[in-house]
């Protein structure tokens, strides 16, 4: 039997090798990812995803520690998403849009795919006064709401690699596009009003469209802060009839391309 002193040699040896080995692997990642910038192909590829896993619980068989051999594998898939996200931008990326535009559905798509932190402005707001949104309406009014996203923004300046899912009236203050920008590429998300109303219409959580669930007051409320929205806009993006993965391809390479 051997001693312990040669077999923690032996592990040693096996972290030295690894070490490297993962050196080599988000080396590739890197280059990869630089190939796709270069070449304008896809960033997102959910289906390669999916058939690595599969490839890998075949490999792994009946093994004993398929189950924490599977986790080590998804810790290091997380760490190259992590590696990709880093190499496509240096930046936050910051959701705006009207309501039922889509932002928080992106939000978490991307933060899924890329291993991006996320934050959604609201539920600071909801944390920091310690009551739902409705309430703050109710008891202090929108102008009150709108001093409390502001100072959201201004705590999030400090964040890199997020994505910042913004309310639906983030950017009508001039002073949160201004925050927003030091860190952040803003990205308009756009829906018509008639796929704006059927994503909310069944939500009690929006303020501004209680007793008025419907689509005139939505496109008139839209086009008041239509020229707000583009003129904040780093890029935009029309989120009608598309998958969120589709919208999430088409957001990527804008900004891809916005930073080159």
């Amino acid at each position: 039997m051997r001693d312990f002193r040669e077999i923690n040699e032996d592990l040693d040896l096996c972290d030295q090798k690894l070490l490297e080995l993962l050196k080599q692997r988000l080396g590739y990642v890197e280059e990869i990812t630089e190939k796709k910038k270069i070449l304008g192909l896809p960033i997102l590829q959910p289906e390669q995803d999916k058939e690595r896993l599969k490839k890998l619980v075949s490999a792994l068989g009946s093994h004993p520690y398929g189950e924490e051999l599977q986790g080590v594998f998804q810790q290091i898939w997380q760490a190259e998403k992590r590696v990709e996200s880093r190499n496509l931008f240096d930046f936050n990326i910051a959701l705006i849009g009207f309501m039922g535009a889509g932002k928080s559905t992106v939000s978490r798509y991307l933060k899924k795919t890329l291993a991006m932190d996320e934050v959604d402005v609201d539920s600071v707001i909801v944390k920091d006064e310690n009551m739902p949104i409705k309430e703050i309406f109710d008891q202090f009014g929108e102008a009150y709401f709108r001093d409390c996203e502001s100072k959201a923004i201004i705590k999030l300046q400090n964040r890199r690699q997020t994505i910042i899912s913004c309310g639906g009236g983030a950017v009508v203050r001039e002073e949160n596009v201004t925050n927003l920008k030091k860190t952040s590429r803003i990205v308009l998300l756009t829906a018509s009003p008639e796929t704006v109303l059927e994503r909310v219409k069944g939500s009690d959580e929006r303020p501004i469209l209680n007793g008025n669930m419907n689509v005139e007051f939505i496109k008139e409320l839209m086009e008041k802060r239509a020229e707000q929205y583009r003129k904040a806009a780093d890029v935009i993006i029309e989120t009608d009839h598309k998958s969120v993965e589709q919208i999430c391809e088409e957001l990527l390479k804008a900004l891809v391309k916005l930073d080159r």
